[in-house]
Formats: structure tokens, sequence, C-alpha cells
């Protein structure tokens, strides 16, 4: 404060901060005497011609940015590849198959991919076989613009649990035509070659924690078209719809542990075309022996702003397509 003393002079005295702190006419002057046009001009005229390195980089005009075909830290996303100014229809759910039964409090922390990147995951061995070597591997974060380091990374979290496997920790699941366990990308890859869609089958509290992006967008890219939860965290749950990933809500009383679904089972969901938000939705199930059965669950797209994001195919969708109306 002004009036208390900051110190105290050689002859005793106390020093006030005012007794040093300069008067508004003392800084005017001295912005009047050093501060001119003349300096920023000297200095910012020619801001984006960069340095002498800058300009030596050696690049290609274009309307467009040139995505590197070669890198490994930022490659062209797929979301929207093949895309038109009319949104494909909504197509139901047919018989998908679980990528994995995860228990209560999954968080974007386990979801979306963070940390280091090891060797023997699916995201090591792409950088391995792109050339790049262990030591220069550097964190899924580095390279957050690069969805096949990204998406390999998705539900990798070494401590994350997949009840459809036994005593099991880390991102694997098992992989139902040949009961295989394996990495949950490697399976999504090979659903994805069967042309099989997938489900996430979840407790309480799905999503929690920080809004990370890429617990949705992974989630997307590896074929999942629906999540079934007992809960959803708010944002994630608008994040996954944000992303064209249909959220359902199990009904109070009702869990994965009740209805006795444990991944061997086939989902169905019919009339997604004609979802309205917030309406109960059946999901049919048939289980791989052979047994069927239904259960309803709420559809957790809560306003018709957010039905608008999921027909488009997500929100990214949405804009660009009004951006380029």
């Amino acid at each position: 404060m002004v009036n208390e003393p900051i110190g105290s002079a050689t002859n005793g005295e106390a020093v006030y901060l005012k007794d040093i702190w300069p008067t508004n006419e003392e800084i005017r002057t001295l912005i009047d005497a050093h501060v001119h046009s003349d300096m920023f001009r000297r200095r910012y005229a020619d801001v984006y011609r960069g340095d002498d390195r800058w300009r030596k980089i050696d690049v290609t005009g274009g309307d467009t940015y040139s995505w590197p075909p070669l890198s490994t830290y930022i490659q062209n996303p797929p979301y929207f590849v093949g895309m038109s100014m009319e949104a494909a229809p909504l197509t139901d759910i047919d018989r998908a198959r679980p990528l994995a039964v995860f228990g209560d409090s999954i968080t974007t922390d386990h979801i979306s991919p963070a940390g280091a990147i090891k060797p023997d995951s699916p995201a090591g061995r792409y950088l391995l076989e792109h050339g790049v070597s262990r030591g220069e591997f550097n964190s899924y974060g580095s390279r957050r613009g690069n969805h096949e380091v990204m998406m390999r990374g998705t539900f990798a979290n070494i401590r994350i649990r997949n009840r459809m496997l036994d005593n099991v920790e880390g991102g694997f699941t098992r992989y139902a035509p040949t009961s295989e366990t394996m990495p949950i990308y490697d399976a999504a890859m090979l659903y994805k070659q069967d042309g099989r869609p997938l489900v996430v089958i979840a407790g309480k509290e799905y999503g929690t924690g920080s809004s990370r992006d890429w617990a949705a967008k992974g989630t997307v890219l590896l074929g999942v078209r629906a999540v079934i939860a007992e809960s959803f965290e708010r944002i994630h749950r608008s994040n996954l719809v944000g992303m064209g990933v249909l959220p359902l809500q199990f009904v109070e009383g009702e869990s994965a542990e009740t209805l006795g679904l444990n991944g061997a089972e086939k989902y169905s969901i019919a009339g997604v075309a004609e979802l309205k938000p917030r309406q109960d939705v059946e999901v049919k199930v048939t289980r791989d022996s052979g047994e069927e059965f239904s259960f309803t669950a709420r559809c957790r797209i809560d306003t018709y702003n957010e039905l608008e994001y999921f027909r488009a195919g997500g929100i990214l969708h949405y804009v660009l397509r009004r951006l380029a109306s």
C-alpha cells in the first residue's frame, strides 16, 4: 500500500511507495520522448516476412493447406471425407457388438489418449512402422494432430478395465468372431472390415473429468455408434452427440449387471432417424447363445439443437454445411 512503509533510508526515516513511484506527469513525459509510431513501423512493418531462417523454408502456395503425407504429427483428419451438402440419412444400429463393457466412473482420462506412447501399443507400432525411433515417440498430447495416433490410443489407458475380460487391466477387448484377446483398436479395425457397428456399455458417471475432445473423437473413429450407460457426465454426453454418437441411458434400477450383459451379445436399435430428445428407445439384444430379449433405454439427446447436430453427422458437419451455404 502507498501509505505503508516499504523500507527505511540511510538516515533511518521510513520510505513509502509514494516516495519512489513516478507521477503521471513523469510517465507521460517519458512516453512522449521515447515512444513513437516510427518505432512500431520499424519493428512490425515486415513482421510477416520473418527472419532469414523463416524465409528460407521451402513452401508451395495454394488456397488450402497442403497436408504433409509423411508427417507423424499432423494428418488430414477424416471427418469430412465423402461429405456432401446434404447429410446422409441416419441408419438403424443393427446387431452391433460391444467394444467394451465398463464399470462406474470411467473418466475422459481413461478414454482419451494421454501420456507416453508404449512401443508395443498400436500407436507405438504405427510410429515404428513410419520410421520414428522409440526415443522420438514423444507423447499423445504432442501428436494430437494425427488421428492415426490418437485413435490407436483411445481406451488404451493402462488402468482401464474391460469387464469382457477376466483379470486384464489396460485397453484390451475380446474379438467375438475368434474369442481372441487383443488391443481395443485392433479389434475395432477388424469389426470395421466386417462392417460391424459397435457399442460401448458402461456404468454410472461415464465421461467424468475434463472435457477432453479426443474422448469423443476417438470413440467415433473406432466405429462406436452408441454408448449405453447408467449415467453420463454432462459435457462428455454433449460431446458424444456432437460427434454423431448416440448416448443412451439405462432406466432407473437397471444396468449391465441386472440385465446380465457381459459383452457376448449383439445390440439392435431401430428408428434412429426418427429419434426425439429424451424419448424411450427399445434396445434389442441377441445373446451368443441365441437368447433374445429387449430393454428400454432413454435417449440422451436432450435438446432439439443437439438433435440437429446428430442428424447432420455431428456438429462439425453441421457448422461446415451452414458456412458453405
